[in-house]
């Protein structure tokens, strides 16, 4: 049985076979080294002889870090036709044309408050007849609501009919004063009838009949649907309750938030069009007739009032809607909205220049639409500007940058052929 290998190596050593391959790679290692260090190293990193005939090395080259590769890039970059076919650039040119920005938001349709009666009775009683019994129903003007019993209402009928009889009884008298007292006497009674909401034909009936009535009806001062209802039959009313709220929907708001930098493109008067869910491809228009004057600070919005017609009422409060503000802008100068490149710190689009140079410009943007960006500044009408692909001509530029960065002086064909020329060394043991 033949002993192990380490044994043999302990016993005889490495052997000539064994030196030969730690000499091979020794020498590897020093042709490798003096190959990265005398030809791959950059400029600046190379030794250099002094008048004394000694071998010093310079002190390193340092560079100011920066955030942007734009400097770099302002050269431009060039892109073969077949690599724009292959990543499918295309360009536009810079237009000047008419500029429609929209504000898109979501509102909620809420009861115009101009249009909200709140009915309130305005003396003390019980309510003996409900003819309103829900809320919801739809009443009309001057429809009776309820009847309410009070004492006080009964003595100031029976106040009123001895005042009538009083002054048909004195009116021929001979006393003037007498039948001027019996007169005023039945005008204070008649105007405390008007101030309880007594309508004028329920007083005619009282002068027809001689009867004081024991209830009388109270009637609905407008045309509504009721929002809220706290009265019962039976129930004791006070002047200081609200029985009823009645809302004339007829017309109606839309109350919606908008981002506080859209704000200053809100104005009075401005055109909406308002799409429901609930009624599909139905549109409805309306206009602003508000902006409040406090900012939400938690959402960063403004709330915007929009009125709109609802004479079918078919908009219902609570309802959402979809809303859609056009702002005109004017005639602007815009590029696609796929053009810009956007860093979050500034803006980057790439100019067609021929011949396959692209180069990087960077740009101040305004409003920006569903198609396309305002731009302030950076280009003219009528340039070249890359819509697609520019993302991947935005990777050769920075590839060019990042390279120009490593190798001062060298560009990417350069780097190519300097690769290319430099022999290669096969190193025997």
């Amino acid at each position: 049985m033949k002993p192990p290998y380490s044994y043999m190596l302990n016993q005889k050593g490495l052997g000539r076979l064994g030196w030969v391959a730690v000499f091979a790679v020794i020498v590897a290692v020093g042709v490798g080294a003096y190959w990265w260090f005398m030809v791959r190293a950059p400029e600046g990193m190379h030794p250099t002889q002094t008048t004394e005939g000694k071998m010093v090395s310079p002190p390193p080259v340092t560079q100011t870090p920066t955030t942007s590769l734009l400097p770099a890039q302002n050269k431009g970059v060039m892109v073969s036709p077949q690599k724009q076919q292959m990543i499918g650039v295309k360009t536009e040119p810079a237009t000047i044309r008419d500029l429609t920005h929209t504000i898109r938001t979501v509102g909620q349709v809420e009861v115009d408050e101009r249009r909200l009666t709140h009915m309130h009775t305005k003396l003390e009683g019980w309510v003996q007849e409900l003819y309103v019994k829900f809320t919801g129903e739809h009443v009309k003007k001057n429809q009776k609501l309820f009847e309410i019993y009070s004492p006080e209402l009964v003595s100031t009928q029976e106040e009123y009919l001895l005042a009538l009889k009083a002054v048909r009884s004195l009116g021929d008298s001979e006393f003037p004063e007498v039948a001027q007292n019996a007169r005023s006497l039945l005008e204070v009674t008649r105007q405390r009838f008007s101030l309880w909401d007594i309508t004028p034909d329920h007083i005619r009936d009282l002068e027809k009949t001689g009867k004081v009535l024991r209830t009388l009806p109270l009637h609905a001062p407008s045309s509504g649907y009721v929002m809220h209802m706290a009265v019962r039959e039976g129930m004791h009313v006070m002047p200081a309750m609200e029985l009823y709220a009645l809302a004339d929907l007829s017309t109606v708001w839309v109350l919606a938030d908008v981002y506080e930098y859209e704000i200053p493109l809100v104005k009075l008067g401005q055109q909406a069009t308002m799409t429901l869910s609930y009624f599909p491809g139905q549109k409805f228009k309306g206009k602003v007739t508000y902006v409040y004057p406090t900012l939400e600070t938690k959402t960063r919005t403004v709330k915007v009032r929009f009125e709109l017609p609802n004479p079918q009422w078919a908009l219902k409060p609570g309802m959402f809607a979809n809303i859609d503000l056009q702002v005109p802008r004017g005639k602007r100068l815009v590029v696609p909205i796929t053009a810009v490149l956007d860093s979050g710190t500034e803006q980057l689009v790439f100019i067609d220049q021929g011949q396959g140079m692209f180069e990087p410009r960077k740009v101040t943007v305004g409003v920006r639409t569903r198609e396309a960006y305002e731009i302030l500044e950076g280009i003219q009408a009528g340039e070249l500007v890359v819509t697609r692909g520019n993302f991947l001509v935005d990777s050769e530029s920075n590839l060019k940058a990042a390279t120009e960065m490593m190798m001062p002086g060298m560009d990417m064909g350069e780097k190519s052929n300097a690769e290319k020329s430099t022999p290669m060394t096969d190193v025997q043991p």
